[in-house]
């Protein structure tokens, strides 16, 4: 597991983040060309209401991708809401609002494969093989492991050291060769890729099998999306209630705006740096209406942060009225998406039987 080739080096330097944002480029290039070639996995943890920093951060650019026509799994990580907590909460009713939201957002079932972690038992199953692939050593490593140790009260679970593990199964048992991710998620994915590699070496190169059993994934960079933060100037949220959550009304939105955090300036700039706040709610607005920020910035000019409030809270109205439409009628018909998470459900069992019987083959395991 020493080879130099694959070594699991920490991907958020700078000059593998050049070369991650190089490769990205290369990929949206090569998608335009010809979309056949990419299959996708991306996904969300139910912990807790969809908001805007899911819509403009990862929902919008899946549906991009959707429409592009790039093959899109979407996996509903259900079982990776107890990786740092003690239960799962009521999670068949967020199962099923966020599969409301994925729907309302744009993302179509008939073209995406919509599906939960617990539906599939061979997915989950390769956690065992990919295991003995690692080292601790690698596991404690991980950015985010650490981040997240620091950032609990709880001793570290097995299931949260070993996270990385999960998610390369989540993304190599459909084959997925493509993942939308954010800076901070390259470790993860570049985990994926090592143990892709290593099953290569150590497994399939000594079995009758002529290809790889896995691709070895990359990464597709976010957007400006993934850079909005809470209404209070803060990282967006949940637990500090800074959020506009996707299933909000109008005047739900409108009161939270309200109360955003700006700062004594009447003149409006959009100058991240200095005036963080502000420059966050004018991003919002122009992500929402698809306006330059600096460009709403000198439209508002003097007329300071109520006038910024009221143009956020429009363009947000304009942006989610259909979604919240939308959204509204799926909620009133749970058994339709029931039969769409059923159908995601029976389409990922398939392909994960497929891959692990070829697992199987490859470790002479086969009886």
């Amino acid at each position: 597991m020493s080879d130099s080739g694959e070594k699991l080096e920490n991907s958020t330097d700078a000059a593998s983040l050049k070369r991650a944002e190089l490769k990205s480029q290369e990929i949206e290039a090569a998608i335009d060309k010809d979309p056949s070639k990419f299959r996708v996995l991306t996904g969300d943890r139910p912990t807790g209401a969809l908001h805007l920093g899911h819509y403009f951060g990862t929902i919008k650019n899946r549906v991009t991708i959707q429409q592009r026509g790039v093959e899109t799994w979407i996996l509903i990580a259900d079982y990776q809401v107890i990786t740092d907590r003690e239960g799962t909460g009521p999670i068949r009713e967020r199962v099923l609002n966020m599969l409301a939201d994925y729907l309302a957002c744009g993302l179509d079932p008939e073209k995406t494969t919509i599906f939960t972690h617990s539906a599939v038992p061979a997915a989950n199953q390769l956690m065992l093989p990919f295991l003995s692939l690692v080292t601790e050593a690698e596991l404690h490593r991980n950015p985010t492991v650490k981040a997240e140790l620091e950032a609990s009260e709880r001793p570290m679970s097995g299931l949260l050291l070993t996270y990385p593990v999960h998610q390369a199964a989540d993304i190599l048992f459909c084959k997925a060769n493509l993942v939308p991710v954010g800076k901070d998620q390259l470790p993860h994915l570049e985990q994926a890729r090592v143990i892709s590699d290593r099953f290569e070496r150590v497994f399939r190169r000594k079995s009758s099998l002529e290809h790889r059993v896995f691709p070895r994934p990359e990464g597709l960079l976010s957007g400006d999306g993934a850079l909005i933060l809470g209404l209070d100037g803060e990282k967006m949220s949940k637990s500090r209630g800074n959020t506009v959550e996707l299933g909000m009304t109008g005047d739900e939105t409108a009161k939270l705006i309200k109360r955003a955090k700006t700062d004594a300036e009447r003149q409006i700039t959009y100058d991240p740096e200095n005036r963080p706040e502000v420059s966050n709610l004018l991003r919002l607005a122009g992500l929402a209406s698809g306006q330059d920020p600096r460009t709403l910035a000198e439209e508002i000019g003097d007329q300071g942060a109520g006038k910024l409030k009221q143009v956020l809270t429009e363009a947000l109205d304009a942006a989610l009225s259909p979604i919240r439409a939308r959204r509204a009628e799926l909620l009133a018909d749970p058994g339709y998406l029931w039969q769409v998470l059923e159908r995601g459900n029976q389409r990922a069992n398939e392909v994960a039987d497929q891959t692990l019987a070829e697992v199987r083959q490859a470790m002479n395991m086969v009886y």
